[in-house]
């Protein structure tokens, strides 16, 4: 028997899911019995627009060894032989008596770090500098209906980092054998199954929380040691060598093996790193506005007369725009359907937005950041250290929070008016939480990324004619759509000036989302194995 897979299987919009394995029979020329286990590995909706919207399936299903492919496929099909998966790498960790290894921040990376770790009878010790989810979710909300901020307990700080209150979209372009694991865990854990087929999945904010006690309640099942409330407060170092970590300001634990699982927010941790000698760089990122609109006028847009079928999601897209003469990319980033804007801030007295949706989808509006490229060039007046970029965002983040109002309002604008540059900030109805105030979205931004912006919004409009409506809204300001810092490390996955240190995921400047975080906290823990 072989196992097989083929993909671009259409099913129309009318057509049941259960039709799906005859068709396959079909179009491999066998009856439906003669295939063997089955199973859906991938499933996309194709909305192109001005043409009937489908779903496509790419299908696995193992026949016997007498069986040929027919040579008359159709164009759109492609079939292939499925290879064995690898059997996975096994370690017997050896550390000295009562050493744990020390992972830091309990976000993506540092979650499968610790997972990854401890499925091999590696002691661990987890530490993140915020609350768990369930206080944290509280803290959040309180921020969001009242403006009250606690530094350590916001949408960045806590159990389950920056992707606890986004959208749960678990898209990524790496190709690595252990997304497959990282996606099974999740599911394992209280995610939904259509997360392995999807071709864009996601969990959502509220069923991610859910996801995050049952992975919390498994790690310690499997001896792993979590403390929250825990800030690393500095290092421990001999000959460029780690012999521990300070905790809290007080509390010493030594450790030999340290994954560096930050995130990108941690200001004062990169500040740490860089006093104590870990190489830090510039790094490129970007940054913008959050654009809103009501989520039946994008469904109208992408689907067409088929707007209202039962089956179709809230519509998404993607854009991008090139500007030559700014030499410069915009383009549409983190989309969210039926989500909202949220405050995000993680220090006082600046602003910072972000989207987030449920995993129903069911809000009346959608929204996406509107970004454009940034080079370590940019911030070279605010320092030649690794560091000046975490100082140029800061700036336009503390004018967002001065055109707010200085109350954790965001600053927003009408699109029709930020197009025509009107100096009248009025702005229409918005979901952002705690608020928006009107205002002119120019103060808020550097030149060149407000004119590219409006540059990329025309181009947005010939490519997706309805994108530029006066129901749509601007809101900024979008800073953290990836880290400007990158920490250095070498092949082996350590620091590239302090052995011991393993930096990784989306602080460490090597990854961004959920699945490429997670995907890098598990490369350090192999790297960690490798070394024990």
């Amino acid at each position: 028997m072989k196992r097989w897979r083929i993909e671009g299987v259409p099913l129309t919009l009318d057509e049941d899911e259960q039709l799906l394995y005859s068709k396959v029979a079909a179009m491999l020329r066998i009856n439906e019995n003669q295939i063997d286990d089955p199973q859906v590995v991938r499933k996309s909706l194709d909305a192109r627009r001005n043409r009937p919207p489908h779903f496509t399936y790419n299908v696995a299903f193992t026949v016997g060894d007498d069986w040929s492919a027919p040579e008359d496929l159709p164009s759109v099909v492609k079939l292939s032989s499925v290879q064995a998966e690898p059997a996975p790498i096994s370690f017997v960790p050896v550390l000295q008596a009562g050493e744990k290894v020390i992972v830091v921040g309990c976000g993506p990376a540092g979650l499968f770090a610790a997972l990854f770790l401890a499925l091999q009878r590696c002691p661990v010790l987890l530490l993140e500098r915020g609350k768990a989810v369930e206080e944290r979710h509280r803290d959040v909300q309180s921020f969001w209906d009242q403006g009250m901020l606690l530094p350590d307990s916001n949408v960045y700080f806590g159990e389950g980092g920056a992707g606890t209150f986004s959208d749960g979209k678990l898209t990524s372009r790496v190709r690595n054998p252990y997304t497959d694991w990282v996606k099974k865990t999740l599911v394992d854990m209280g995610a939904a199954p259509e997360i392995l087929t999807d071709a864009k999945p996601h969990i959502g904010s509220d069923r991610l929380r859910k996801v995050l006690v049952n992975l919390r309640k498994h790690l310690m099942s499997l001896n792993c040691q979590i403390s929250f409330n825990s800030k690393m407060t500095d290092l421990i170092i001999h000959k460029n060598h780690l012999e521990g970590i300070i905790v809290n300001g007080a509390g010493e634990v030594k450790t030999t093996h340290l994954v560096l699982a930050i995130g990108q927010s941690s200001e004062e941790t990169y500040r740490l790193l860089e006093d104590r000698g870990i190489e830090l760089v510039p790094k490129a990122f970007a940054m913008g506005l959050r654009i809103e609109h009501p989520q039946e006028h994008i469904n109208r847009i992408q689907y067409g007369r088929w707007t209202g079928h039962p089956v179709l999601p809230p519509a998404d897209y993607t854009l991008t725009a090139r500007v030559p003469e700014l030499k410069r990319s915009v383009y549409s980033f983190c989309m969210c359907p039926g989500g909202q804007v949220i405050g995000s801030s993680s220090g006082e007295g600046g602003i910072v937005t972000n989207g987030m949706s449920l995993s129903a989808r069911s809000g009346v509006y959608a929204n996406s950041a509107i970004v454009v490229n940034i080079h370590p060039g940019d911030y070279e007046a605010c320092g030649a250290s690794g560091l000046s970029g975490l100082a140029f965002r800061r700036t336009w983040e503390e004018r967002a929070f001065h055109a707010g109002g200085r109350t954790y309002k965001a600053p927003a604008q009408g699109l029709i008016n930020f197009l025509e540059d009107h100096d009248s900030p009025e702005t229409g109805a918005t979901s952002f939480l705690p608020g928006v105030r009107a205002a002119s979205l120019r103060s808020i931004l550097p030149d060149y990324v407000y004119d590219s912006i409006r540059s990329g919004l025309r181009q947005f409009q010939q490519a997706m004619p309805g994108f530029i409506t006066a129901e749509a809204n601007l809101i900024g300001v979008e800073t953290r759509t990836s880290s400007p810092v990158r920490i250095t490390r070498g092949g082996d996955g350590q620091s590239a000036t302090v052995r011991g240190i393993y930096p990784c995921g989306e602080g460490a400047g090597y990854a961004g989302g959920i699945i490429s975080s997670a995907l890098d906290g598990v490369r350090a823990a192999l790297h960690v194995l490798t070394r024990l």
